[in-house]
């Protein structure tokens, strides 16, 4: 597995769906590049990126935050509360430099989707020619800090740690560098990307299962009514937090129809 130094921090990536040539691939090429939830990394996205990359026909580049996978581990416990902006204002812009992606599509599930609004909305480059978000968040809801309530319960009592312990080098610091930093107080209050998301000019699509437990429509509503109407809205029936699980071919659809409609109007 191939490490970069971004952010100050040394994460792992992999390419699929095409070689990297020498520290990435052609500027003038998109790239699919996938932000992984609050408790992801690169392996737990599983077979999801090679089926983006056969979707789209795009080379998909995925990578591990800090304190996730095989990155650097992060210290136990609460982050700032602030915490996503560096991650999209600071690390995922220099994590592309580095790696020579110019015209990236950003694919963000969940605290990741949240990532990739940031850094679309912050002017900073390389900016995205698309973003396509996954059960993202833009404000804190009590459903949100309900169920994150519960997964520390499911943590600390049932087998969740053993499961999560194959796909990180410190399951502990990625587990509660997360859970504890949404569970303050000074995140449910002060968490809020909507200005970011007034700020982005490039397409976006908006994605989110109808039953997902940690967020309600009123995130899609949100975004919808910050981008001005311009972006496109998905409601998955019979689909919770994880659309690229519980309705694959349905997220599939949706990401290469935002593919398509970025390359169109790239060409014009």
């Amino acid at each position: 597995m191939p490490f970069v130094t971004a952010g100050g921090r040394r994460l792992e990536y992999e390419w699929v769906g095409a070689p990297a040539r020498d520290g990435g691939h052609a500027a003038s090429s998109p790239v699919v590049v996938m932000l992984h939830e609050g408790l992801g990394s690169v392996a737990l996205w599983r077979d999801f990126p090679a089926a983006v990359a056969a979707a789209t026909s795009l080379p998909v580049l995925v990578y591990s935050r800090w304190g996730y996978g095989k990155s650097e581990p992060i210290p136990h416990g609460p982050r700032p509360p602030d915490y996503m902006t560096p991650e999209g204002r600071e690390a995922l812009p220099e994590l592309l430099t580095k790696l020579g992606v110019a015209r990236p599509i950003l694919l963000g599930h969940s605290d990741g989707g949240s990532i990739a609004l940031i850094h679309a909305g912050s002017g900073v480059a390389p900016g995205p020619i698309g973003v396509i978000t996954m059960a993202a968040h833009v404000f804190v809801e009590t459903v949100s800090t309900i169920s994150i309530a519960k997964a520390r319960v499911a943590y600390e009592e049932s087998d969740l740690r053993q499961k999560l312990a194959r796909f990180h080098d410190d399951v502990d610091g990625a587990f509660y560098s997360w859970n504890c930093t949404w569970l303050l107080p000074d995140f449910i209050r002060g968490f809020n990307i909507e200005d970011d998301v007034t700020h982005i000019r490039c397409p976006i699509t908006a994605i989110q299962g109808e039953q997902d437990e940690y967020g309600t429509a009123k995130q899609l509503d949100s975004i919808r009514a910050r981008s001005g109407g311009r972006a496109e809205i998905v409601l998955i029936p019979q689909c919770r937090h994880s659309p690229h699980r519980d309705q694959k071919e349905a997220t599939l659809a949706s990401i290469r129809r935002h593919v398509q409609r970025v390359l169109a109007e790239a060409a014009a």
